[in-house]
């Protein structure tokens, strides 16, 4: 399996005619941007490169994944995006929105989203009006005003792409992937159109195996599998990831919505995906889906997996543990800065609960 670069997928776009959209994470309405012919590319970080650039404007305290966006895009890692969208997802992000707006100015259209912190009508009707305040942004600066049919169109590309996205988690032990080339074909997501992510995916589900994948099972939670070696360690520690809750990955199995109205049917996307801590679920809904994924996946463990100073990750994170635990699930918590390689205390955390969970 050939995972596409993204530089060549954003040079093919545009190559097209089409804009870029560089995204911040986590949740945001793809099929807006797709009417406008804008394609987007999320910024997980990115791991590995100089964060001192970011460091000129953000406290210390700040996570990895923001130091890295700012000084990413300072050293023009973002030069061919044509907007920056930042979603209101925590402080941290929050902060960096203003920082783009009122004192680092890029040269790209910067756009914010509000998230609502809770799931009653009021929020729905709030998110599909940030939405609509997007949609008036992007008329204001292309020029175009994609009609509710052009939104609609696609809308239910980027529907069948997530239901295609569940199908493939639903699937996960009959691949003979293993635990980095499955997460590098799930993130293709994370930039690749709907339709070749689609085309992707189907040419892995067309290769299903009837034996179910060897491994101790167990289940990632956190926001971003980086550095990415983390799989290969896993892979020879002898586990197989069989579920997740990744802010970049199992959290953003969305469902499709049932609303005539475009706007609102993009903020019923986004509110029908698995409880988040940056949205505001509750603790409790947390723990219920956690139960959930381990009872479905009959995974022996969780591993939690967090960039350094998530606050809304850390937060959650005792209670979920105790909760586990009193349910005889084990778990092991990391902490990581996406830019460190995996270090070997670290793996000999992992190797030390692979041993025990086995």
């Amino acid at each position: 399996m050939k995972i596409p670069q993204r530089k060549h997928i954003i040079k093919e776009f545009k190559g097209q005619g089409g804009k870029v959209a560089a995204v911040l994470p986590i949740h945001y309405p793809r099929a807006l941007f797709r009417a406008f012919s804008i394609l987007p590319v999320e910024v997980w970080g990115p791991p590995g490169i100089d964060s001192s650039y970011g460091g000129t404007h953000l406290q210390a305290y700040i996570c990895s994944i923001v130091h890295n966006a700012l000084s990413f895009l300072k050293t023009g890692g973002l030069d061919e995006a044509d907007f920056i969208l930042i979603p209101h997802t925590c402080d941290s992000l929050q902060g960096l929105g203003s920082v783009l707006i009122d004192f680092v100015r890029p040269p790209q259209q910067v756009l914010t989203l509000y998230l609502p912190r809770s799931k009653g009508k009021t929020d729905y009707e709030f998110l599909a009006n940030e939405i609509r305040r997007i949609y008036n942004r992007l008329s204001e600066i292309t020029g175009l005003h994609p009609d509710d049919t052009a939104i609609f169109k696609a809308i239910k590309i980027e529907e069948n792409a997530d239901r295609t996205l569940a199908e493939l988690y639903s699937k996960r032990q009959m691949f003979t992937l293993d635990n980095l080339d499955f997460y590098r074909l799930i993130r293709t997501r994370e930039f690749l159109p709907a339709e070749h992510f689609i085309d992707m995916a189907q040419s892995v589900l067309s290769l299903l195996n009837e034996e179910k994948l060897n491994g101790v099972p167990i289940i990632l939670s956190g926001i971003v599998p980086e550095p990415m070696e983390v799989m290969s360690a896993l892979n020879e520690m002898g586990a197989c990831v069989v579920a997740d809750d990744l802010a970049c990955c199992g959290r953003r199995l969305y469902q499709s919505g049932s609303s005539t109205d475009p706007f609102q049917r993009l903020s019923e996307n986004i509110f029908s995906a698995a409880p988040d801590p940056t949205r505001g679920d509750s603790l409790q809904d947390r723990i219920d889906y956690l139960k959930g994924l381990v009872n479905k996946s009959k995974a022996k463990g969780v591993i939690f997996y967090d960039v350094k100073f998530c606050e809304p990750e850390l937060f959650d994170l005792p209670d979920l543990r105790k909760a586990l635990k009193g349910e005889g699930v084990p778990s092991l918590t990391l902490e990581v800065d996406i830019n460190d390689p995996i270090s070997n205390q670290m793996l000999t955390r992992i190797e030390t609960f692979m041993e025990v969970i086995k």
